[in-house]
């Protein structure tokens, strides 16, 4: 399969290229979103693309939207992305593209945890709190947490890490009433997700979700959604407290890394071939055990 590191849409005006996603205008109210195969690591976006990755989180981000649609509208408008670019374009988009509403974008991500891990397992040991959510004392990395908890973090420019705040920093940005409406709708796409992909036998540690407003003001999903880009899946058969379980998406590109002589500055090391085979077989088979 070809990978696609970066599109090259001539018959739309280009909007942005984000770490992963090529973004086009398509007339005044809606965008075409390009899923490329590029990926990052540890904010740096690398120069060897995973084959098939982009396809991977188009295909599972319109499964959950379908699935999930019934908790809230998001951005699918149905269309076809090859009947808006030129007909020498329609390689760049099928199967990676979506022509999606234009929405205003709501600049905090919605984060819901349902076990202790990454930047919530540090906070927790420095804090005892997560957001300024107070947890139980003697958890553990990896632990599951009494309830699903609602951890927004403020998004950064790109390069940058998101920070975690608490929930009066949502208040602050986006008034009471959105505020509660995001983090309960949060709460509800993650409950609902993770029952079912729990009959799958993966378990979704944590997620991230991105929101935006119509011209009516109408709150809407956006963006990807439930992905191994903005999710952590864990196989359920190998979970255990007390360390970080395997999971499905870059870890190998992270691992690998990490045992080399590399600061986390662009450029990265040229990535081997087995590394990313075996990163795309990980998309592949999320995408595969969620949706079969």
């Amino acid at each position: 399969m070809a990978a696609l590191h970066q599109s090259q849409i001539r018959s739309l005006p280009l909007l942005a290229r984000g770490k992963v996603r090529d973004m086009y205008a398509v007339g005044d109210d809606k965008l075409l979103i390009v899923a490329s195969d590029r990926i990052s690591a540890f904010d740096v976006i690398l120069d060897d693309p995973i084959p098939g990755k982009g396809q991977v989180l188009t295909e599972l981000t319109s499964f959950w939207l379908d699935k999930l649609a019934h908790v809230v509208p998001n951005h699918s408008t149905g269309i076809a992305p090859e009947d808006v670019v030129a007909a020498d374009e329609r390689d760049q988009v099928a199967g990676r593209a979506v022509v999606v509403k234009r929405l205003k974008p709501i600049l905090v991500e919605a984060v819901a945890r349902g076990y202790l891990i990454g930047s919530g397992w540090k906070d927790y040991q420095a804090t005892g709190a997560v957001c300024g959510i107070s947890l139980p004392a003697g958890l553990k990395q990896a632990s599951r947490l009494p309830e699903p908890i609602f951890t927004p973090a403020a998004k950064a420019e790109v390069g940058a890490h998101d920070e975690n705040v608490d929930f009066e920093r949502v208040v602050a940005e986006v008034g009471q009433d959105m505020a509660e409406q995001i983090r309960s709708i949060t709460l509800r796409l993650y409950s609902e997700a993770s029952a079912y992909a729990a009959g799958k036998g993966i378990i979704i540690a944590d997620t991230k979700f991105e929101f935006g407003l119509d011209a009516a003001g109408a709150l809407h999903l956006m963006d990807e959604v439930l992905t191994p880009d903005s999710s952590r899946f864990w196989p359920a058969d190998q979970y255990a407290e007390g360390g970080s379980p395997p999971s499905f998406d870059k870890q190998f590109v992270r691992d690998w890394l990490e045992t080399q002589p590399w600061d986390k500055t662009p450029p990265a090391p040229r990535l081997p071939a087995e590394v990313i085979e075996k990163t795309a077989a990980k998309y592949r088979e999320a995408v595969t055990r969620l949706t079969s």
